[in-house]
């Protein structure tokens, strides 16, 4: 527990149970894109088909996460986070029912409401319970399950999927969402003094740290959407959530139909870019508090070019171990980028506003989610089943976010907010 001489603290198992729930819900969704392949077989699906069962999901997931902020700033992030986590993990289980096209739609888009109201509440969390100095890298632990959560799913999907096919999959991932409803209940109240296991010298220096920011409470949701750093993060993470949601989504399916890896190959193969992302999301979220605090856009930068480059290489390389080399340091530097883009705003902001700030820059991946997976499985459609125009669209769209990411001006956010607010 939290104590003045350095101890464990109580947000360090906030965190925890965050990585924990997050991990969950990319799990969650994630197993539809290992899955995909051998649904289409059984419902005659084409690769326009595919993707618009992958994207979805994004509808629901998009709409929700302006309200998710809204939600969690009005009624407590506690709240919100229980109710989505319920939502989707009955959602989840209703998938493994669909027996058509039609039904797998319905049921996606609902399972994406669920989802959609939690992220924004995650975030506020966060922003209860950690100081700002601590953020970013309180961000890319949580935001690591980003990486781990699709490192699972190929390993779990292929699992469960020999043994009992793949409704099975989803039928199975109801119970771990009622666990995460429990943790959250007794472990994560949104005021920290009510926690039985906090000390007073971690709610003194969140109570300094959270005083200091009080001005910036009275902002109007319109105002934080104009701060150029908000909205120009929005932009920039709308371009690069096309690559990720793309390589995320199309994956697996590429190794099986374009690098013909069987079932068991391609589960490995598609979890090892995503464990590495792991790393990825920790270790530049690190760096970012470490050394770029006042510069927190240079670790985008850094690594959204040789995650670029090495997704390229995935597709143009022949040989089939060096595409695996290539695919996993794509994820390891993609997922840093990711978790560096995430931390951006988040050093900028109060947290009184945190839930629908987030909630808005949150949205633009969203987006870029649902659009994703069904223009890649277009220009595969278009080219035939040739993944080399995909390819190619995800590429430019990282250089894309690159240049929007260069025109961000951290150092003039604050004042700029604050500027706002007297206004």
């Amino acid at each position: 527990m939290a104590n003045s001489n350095g101890g464990w603290k109580h947000r360090n198992t906030v965190v925890i149970i965050l990585f924990i729930i997050w991990v969950t819900a990319y799990l969650d969704r994630m197993v539809m894109a290992t899955a995909i392949p051998y649904i289409s077989d059984e419902f005659g699906l084409t690769p326009v088909a595919m993707g618009g069962v992958m994207s979805a999901f994004f509808v629901g997931y998009a709409l929700c996460q302006i309200p998710g902020g809204l939600l969690a700033d009005r009624f407590g992030a506690q709240k919100v986070m229980f109710s989505g986590i319920a939502w989707w993990s009955v959602f989840t289980a209703i998938t493994g029912f669909a027996n058509n096209l039609v039904h797998m739609l319905l049921v996606r888009v609902a399972f994406g409401v669920g989802e959609g109201i939690f992220p924004a509440a995650s975030y506020r969390t966060i922003s209860n319970w950690f100081p700002a100095k601590d953020r970013g890298t309180a961000t890319g632990l949580m935001m690591s399950s980003n990486a781990f959560g699709p490192a699972l799913a190929p390993l779990f999907v292929v699992a469960i999927m020999a043994a009992w096919g793949w409704r099975m999959v989803f039928y199975s991932l109801f119970i771990p969402g009622i666990i995460m409803c429990l943790l959250i209940k007794f472990f994560i109240p949104d005021n920290p003094a009510d926690s039985k296991g906090i000390s007073q010298a971690e709610l003194d220096e969140l109570k300094e740290d959270h005083t200091e920011q009080t001005a910036q409470a009275k902002i109007s949701f319109w105002q934080i959407i104009k701060v150029p750093a908000v909205w120009r993060t929005f932009v920039s993470f709308f371009f690069f959530d096309i690559t990720l949601w793309g390589f995320l989504s199309w994956l697996p399916s590429y190794l099986v139909k374009a690098r013909g890896f069987e079932m068991t190959k391609m589960g490995i193969t598609a979890s090892m870019p995503f464990f590495a992302g792991t790393a990825g999301v920790i270790l530049f979220c690190w760096l970012s508090d470490k050394y770029f605090t006042h510069n927190r856009k240079m670790p985008v930068i850094i690594t959204q070019i040789p995650g670029a480059i090495f997704l390229y290489l995935t597709f143009a390389v022949p040989d089939a171990t060096m595409a695996i080399i290539c695919e996993t340091l794509s994820g390891l530097f993609l997922y840093g980028a990711f978790g560096a883009l995430m931390a951006l705003p988040m050093s900028s902001i109060s947290s009184e506003i945190t839930g629908r700030a987030m909630g808005f820059v949150n949205m633009a991946g969203q987006i870029a989610g649902f659009l994703s997976p069904i223009i890649i499985g277009y220009l595969i459609q278009l080219a035939g089943g040739s993944f080399g125009t995909s390819f190619a669209c995800l590429v430019g769209a990282t250089v894309v976010s690159v240049l929007v990411t260069m025109t961000i001006k951290e150092n003039a956010n604050t004042k700029e907010t604050h500027t706002e607010t007297a206004a």
